[in-house]
């Protein structure tokens, strides 16, 4: 028992030394999940009117042009807000539910990997007669400068990686010092403030 005592007082005394530095981990989640909104509600955004289309037609959505609007803009000033840390829990859920509709009506149906697994003997071959090809034709040394050449498969994985991401901010909040909540919860006199 002194044993699982003086480890149990270890670990307690090394985590509390830490604790001051506790909204770093909100603050990371924050800043990584500012890019791929902010690139999706402004891609979204550039071209309105053919996310709009691909709502209707292709997704089935009822009202597109409101549904195109409604989630580019809580796409792009969810970016924004997640950045910030200002009202991080309040715009992690329609961020929520806008992962939940991408996963569902996008990428369910290409199952669980963003990138095709080469392992599969079918993305194995495609992967290695478009590299052929590519070796032939074109400029492979330069195609694959930035990295390997892949087969994107689309799944759920990002929506789904993302949607954990938001769900552990909705219980968080932005975190203590690096995030305007903590400072407009100070300035409201809350004691435990984010």
């Amino acid at each position: 028992m002194n044993l699982v005592g003086t480890l149990n007082r270890t670990y307690n005394n090394l985590f509390s030394k830490i604790s001051f530095a506790d909204g770093l981990g909100p603050l990371a989640l924050r800043v990584y999940l500012f890019f791929p909104f902010y690139m999706a509600g402004s891609n979204k955004l550039a071209d309105i009117e053919s996310t709009a289309y691909w709502f209707g037609e292709h997704l089935g959505f009822p009202l597109p042009t409101l549904m195109a609007y409604l989630a580019a803009y809580t796409e792009f000033l969810g970016a924004f807000l997640l950045l910030f840390g200002l009202a991080t829990r309040l715009i992690s859920i329609p961020l929520i539910i806008t992962m939940i509709v991408a996963a569902f009506s996008v990428h369910w149906d290409n199952g669980w990997y963003a990138i095709a697994q080469s392992s599969d003997p079918e993305v194995g071959s495609r992967l290695d007669a478009a590299r052929s090809i590519l070796q032939e034709h074109g400029n492979y040394d330069w195609l694959t400068g930035k990295g390997s050449f892949v087969i994107l498969n689309n799944g759920i994985e990002f929506a789904i990686t993302y949607l954990i991401m938001l769900m552990v901010l909705v219980f968080t909040g932005g975190g203590r010092f690096f995030s305007a909540d903590y400072y407009v919860q100070a300035m409201l006199g809350d004691k435990d403030s984010e």
